[in-house]
């Protein structure tokens, strides 16, 4: 089974937490702090492996998580980093938020990196928070949690050229002949499923990658026969090699509707370059029907050839041609700027937050950056109490729970937290 597209929930890992701890030693009585910092959380990183072609390592698996930082410890120690996550995708896959469709990366090339999310940085250790007034302070952080999100992958498979036309036009046998790939054949129609790549050898060890797309029917712009599935993979070719069934009862009607198909789906795609190639010239039929075709094919502005892919005839020079439009098409064009891909993470700098009263003297107070420093405070300590609510009133949200109406013993959720309001 194919499989270009999937769903998959991906979490970065936890920062590990700071360590509260003070120097001990025989005759030393009372030593400074010298608790370690935590290591950081686990990247998730896309890789874009040569050896995969579809997506079915992610039908097995939808949740994927990257390691935790291990916690700081006594003697200024710092905590072990979690592991990254790394994934493998095939070249010409394209990374969405599942939830906006924002485009987050999209692989394209061997070897490519993509970090999709940041592990939580480590929280900080008691050694920072020492200062001439307060020389043993027990004020740490927490590790910073990770990220998560749920991504839609899809495969478009990257090839020069993409063969295209009605079932059964020869598609698949064309590429077997022309390369080393060995798709699926039979004679009846739908035999291809599934997009199949082939390199080809030319003279001077040049070799262009041509794509059998799975014959298109009309309707398949409206995702008829599976038409999105396979229209999709057309969109990186450059050049079209439109294959027409010289033994069918209208090759040029079938023309004309891919034609229509391709416009109605990507207007772009009906602009390639595409050379039409009858093929099946070997027999009587189609030689006779051919004078036809090609004065058609010359009126709409086309290059037109005949070959036969069973029996080789005129395959080399429509390889050449072929090659030729290729050099002369337009370079592939990278992602716009909006499109590079991004590490997703809050920014430091985003304060913004939301009080909400969820009945009676219960509030909740919701923005990034707050819920970040709760989940990073040690709350069973005094210290580390008074300096998140200096946060509170440093971030506006103090004065703004007063103007709201919050009394002395209401509860207030920040995050996972769960505060009792005081004076």
């Amino acid at each position: 089974m194919f499989y270009d597209e999937a769903k998959i929930h991906v979490r970065s890992g936890d920062g590990g937490d700071g360590m509260i701890s003070f120097r001990r030693e025989k005759y030393v009585r009372q030593g400074g702090p010298d608790g370690g910092d935590g290591g950081r959380g686990g990247d998730v990183i896309f890789v874009a492996s040569p050896h995969l072609n579809s997506l079915v390592t992610f039908q097995h698996n939808k949740h994927y998580r990257a390691g935790n930082g291990v916690h700081g410890t006594v003697q200024r120690m710092t905590g072990a980093g979690g592991a990254d996550l790394r994934l493998e995708a095939p070249v010409g896959t394209i990374i969405r938020n599942a939830e906006t469709g924002d485009v987050l990366a999209d692989l394209t090339e061997t070897g490519q990196e993509v970090v999709i999310l940041a592990g939580g940085r480590g929280g900080r250790g008691n050694i920072h928070f020492a200062n001439s007034r307060d020389q043993a302070p027990r004020v740490a952080e927490r590790g910073e949690p990770g990220e998560e999100l749920w991504l839609a992958l899809e495969l478009k498979l990257i090839a020069d050229v993409g063969i295209v036309g009605v079932p059964n036009a020869g598609k698949s046998t064309l590429l077997s002949v022309v390369s080393a790939a060995r798709p699926k054949i039979g004679d009846y129609p739908f035999t291809t499923l599934q997009p199949n790549l082939g390199v080809v050898e030319l003279q001077g060890y040049e070799t262009m990658v041509l794509a059998d797309i799975p014959g298109l029917i009309e309707g398949a712009s409206a995702g008829v026969g599976l038409g999105h599935d396979f229209l999709r993979h057309i969109e990186r070719t450059r050049v079209l090699i439109h294959l027409l069934d010289g033994m069918a009862e209208d090759p040029l009607q079938d023309w004309a509707m891919i034609n229509e198909e391709l416009a109605l789906y990507n207007p772009t795609l009906a602009a390639k370059p595409q050379l039409v190639v009858l093929n099946k010239i070997d027999l009587p039929d189609v030689k006779s029907l051919e004078p036809l075709i090609r004065e058609e094919i010359a009126k709409a502005g086309h290059p037109f050839m005949s070959i036969s892919a069973v029996t080789g005839e005129g395959v080399r020079p429509m390889l050449y041609e072929v090659k030729r439009m290729l050099d002369a098409a337009p370079a592939a064009r990278p992602l716009p700027a909006e499109h590079e891909p991004v590490v997703i993470r809050p920014k430091a700098d985003e304060r913004q937050f939301t009080i909400k009263r969820e009945g009676g003297n219960v509030w909740r107070v919701s923005g990034k950056e707050i819920e970040r420093v709760a989940a990073m405070t040690y709350f069973e300590f005094d210290d580390s109490l008074m300096r998140f609510q200096t946060v509170l009133q440093r971030m506006g949200i103090t004065a703004a729970l007063t103007k709201a109406g919050v009394k002395v013993g209401d509860t207030v959720h920040i995050g996972d937290e769960v505060l009792e309001w005081g004076e």
